[in-house]
């Protein structure tokens, strides 16, 4: 009796712990949104969204913030393709053709779990690095290369999790059936995995469009949309840092501005993305 009163008061109090857990991440969502929305709206104006930025933007002139919606666009799209180049086989691979291999696999995990916990600084400060002694300049294509490695570990790491609850059986019935490891990932795991995998594509993508650091020193800044991999690329999270370190008001209010149209972005991308996976999941069920 003693045993079982002491589980459920167990059980009741991290029920407690989980419920504060979700309300105070809701609450600070909530406070981010409000504070974004509520500075952002008056900000916002269609020549913000239409415009590149003109003589003195951000010491309070006119103009927009086109370039650095074209250039974040541009840079993210780059960066998750290569890296779903990358992480797609490898997550795979980690599945199927290691899946005897325990050790293995969990030391590859481990090292891709390490490489998640990098911050992105470190990763445009290594990318410039190489820059400087190759005599490279900031550039659009530079910093694609360097967000793709920085999003490439979280890319891997959400897909073998998607791919690890892959029934056992499915495997061992594709290898009863003489398919080969190539055709049990491609037409068995992925399949299977696609609205998991579709949600570590757009959790990438999001990591990508919103960094900063990585993209500081690597992509450069410009008032111009590049028109080539070469040249510099203005990006949104770096325009919204400009404008809050302006010291007028006006420049500020505008960074809350660029701040909505990024979360906006980023949410139709995850509405996009949710639609894809249910109606696969339909589709699957029909």
């Amino acid at each position: 009796m003693k045993n079982s009163k002491y589980r459920k008061n167990e059980e009741k109090i991290f029920i407690m712990l989980m419920q504060a857990s979700c309300g105070i991440i809701l609450l600070i969502m909530g406070l981010i949104l409000l504070t974004i929305l509520r500075k952002g709206i008056p900000a916002f104006s269609w020549e913000i969204l239409t415009s590149v930025p003109k003589g003195g933007f951000y010491f309070g002139g006119e103009g927009g913030i086109l370039n650095a919606i074209i250039g974040s666009i541009y840079l993210a799209m780059g960066a998750t393709f290569i890296a779903l180049i990358i992480s797609l086989p490898t997550a795979l691979f980690l599945n199927v053709h290691l899946r005897k291999y325990r050790k293995l696999q969990n030391a590859i995990r481990l090292f891709i779990d390490i490489l998640w916990g990098i911050p992105s600084v470190v990763y445009g400060s290594f990318a410039f690095t190489i820059m400087i002694y190759f005599g490279l300049r900031a550039s659009l294509i530079a910093g694609i290369l360097t967000v793709a490695v920085f999003i490439a570990p979280i890319m891997i790491r959400s897909m073998d999790e998607t791919l690890k609850t892959v029934p056992l059986i499915l495997y061992e019935a594709a290898t009863s059936l003489g398919s080969t490891k190539f055709e049990i990932s491609y037409k068995v795991f992925f399949k299977q995995c696609i609205p998991g995998m579709v949600t570590a594509i757009l959790l990438s993508f999001g990591r990508a469009i919103g960094d900063a650091a990585s993209v500081l020193f690597t992509t450069g800044f410009t008032d111009n949309i590049p028109k080539s991999l070469t040249q510099p690329a203005a990006t949104l999270p770096l325009s919204i840092f400009f404008q809050l370190t302006s010291p007028i008001p006006e420049v500020r209010e505008r960074a809350y501005a660029a701040a909505l149209i990024l979360t906006i972005i980023i949410l139709l991308i995850s509405i996009t993305g949710r639609g894809i996976s249910l109606r696969y999941m339909n589709n699957q069920i029909k």
